[in-house]
């Protein structure tokens, strides 16, 4: 059986496959299609039986009922208080819906829909032994043998930034990010892993760590709960309205204060994408500190170097941080200076007229 570690240049730990020795040269093979991503960091659950969509939509925030076979979206758990407490990636076979989570994620999800089960024919199944995940461009990913056991093959095309049918989009910019990443999630049994994993190793495929799908993700404003999320997270902070939560879709858990803060009120906290200074070669952490002057306003939830942008990060700021201001990031190594870029503006909701915003690489280019 081959192992990452044989593949030339792997770094590995825990999480599985971390760069290959270069990872701004992988980024750019994964965004054109000639690299694929093992996603150590995903896992995979089962739900089989008749009554398995009707039953996660209403558990869940998305309208899943109706969702037709090969068709991707995803779906999040809130609390009663409308806080997210689980993310899944969705896309049903005819007879399985499968959840690709990520993997800190799996158990806790996993033992919470099996309690929820009640007398309904649903069957919960956490596949992670068995399957792995394998992400790229979704050329890329279609050329895998991704499992079939209903004739549709178990690939989850992410529909990030698009706004799913009873979604809303908050941030409003001219032209969004992630219109430009091109993300497809397959599902692959052991024999197709060590395939592609041999290849890797024999110098026949090219591959790409986590490093370079996470700089890929944050570039394109994607949220992530593994980093993005908090005990005190909802949907709207992170533009999450766009693709896993349906407005109209019947009542769940945590449904109305989803509806309220929607409709009625504005996210306490809200989204920003941050271009850092990278001159000093330092790079922030999750949870560093975000301030306006000596004001801390927030902080970080996810950081990467992208391959063009260079040092960018996400971070939470509280609704009314201003929106023009420099923003600084404390760090264990002091002070970094960012441009901030408004994702989630400070009025997002049903009736606030949000502003068109141009994006900072157009500004930069006028000045």
């Amino acid at each position: 059986m081959p192992s990452l570690s044989e593949v030339p240049g792997a770094v590995v730990d825990e999480a599985g496959l971390r760069h290959v020795g270069a990872p701004l040269a992988e980024q750019r093979k994964l965004a054109s299609g000639t690299a694929l991503a093992p996603l150590g960091d995903r896992r995979v659950i089962s739900v089989t039986g008749p009554d398995r969509l009707s039953w996660l939509d209403s558990l869940s925030s998305q309208a899943l009922t109706h969702l037709p076979a090969g068709v991707s979206t995803e779906t999040l758990i809130l609390d009663p208080h409308g806080r997210v407490e689980h993310a899944a990636a969705v896309v049903d076979d005819g007879d399985t819906t499968w959840l690709l989570v990520d993997a800190a994620d799996a158990e806790p999800l996993a033992t919470w829909l099996g309690r929820m089960r009640f007398r309904l024919r649903v069957e919960v199944r956490d596949r992670s032994d068995e399957l792995s995940v394998v992400g790229g461009t979704r050329a890329a990913v279609g050329a895998l043998a991704a499992i079939s056991l209903a004739g549709v093959p178990v690939v989850w095309v992410d529909p990030w930034p698009d706004v799913s049918p009873g979604g809303w989009a908050y941030a409003r910019v001219d032209d969004h990010p992630g219109v430009e990443r091109d993300w497809a999630e397959a599902v692959v049994d052991a024999a197709e892993f060590d395939r592609v994993v041999a290849a890797a190793a024999a110098g026949e495929m090219s591959l790409a760590g986590r490093d370079a799908v996470e700089a890929l993700r944050v570039a394109a404003w994607r949220p992530r709960l593994a980093v993005d999320a908090d005990e005190r997270l909802l949907p709207h902070e992170m533009d999450w309205l766009r693709t896993a939560v349906h407005l109209s879709k019947g009542c769940y858990r945590g449904q109305e204060t989803v509806a309220k803060v929607h409709n009625l009120g504005h996210p306490p906290r809200r989204v920003v994408a941050l271009q850092l200074d990278g001159s000093d070669s330092v790079l922030p952490a999750r949870g560093d500190v975000v301030r306006v002057g000596d004001d801390p306003v927030g902080a970080v939830t996810s950081v990467a170097v992208h391959y063009e942008e260079g040092p960018i990060a996400l971070a939470l700021v509280k609704r009314t941080a201003p929106a023009d201001v420099p923003y600084v990031v404390d760090t264990t190594d002091g002070p970094i200076a960012a441009s901030v870029e408004t994702v989630v503006p400070a009025d997002a909701g049903a009736t606030a007229g949000v502003p068109r915003l141009p994006r900072l690489g157009r500004r930069r280019a006028a000045e």
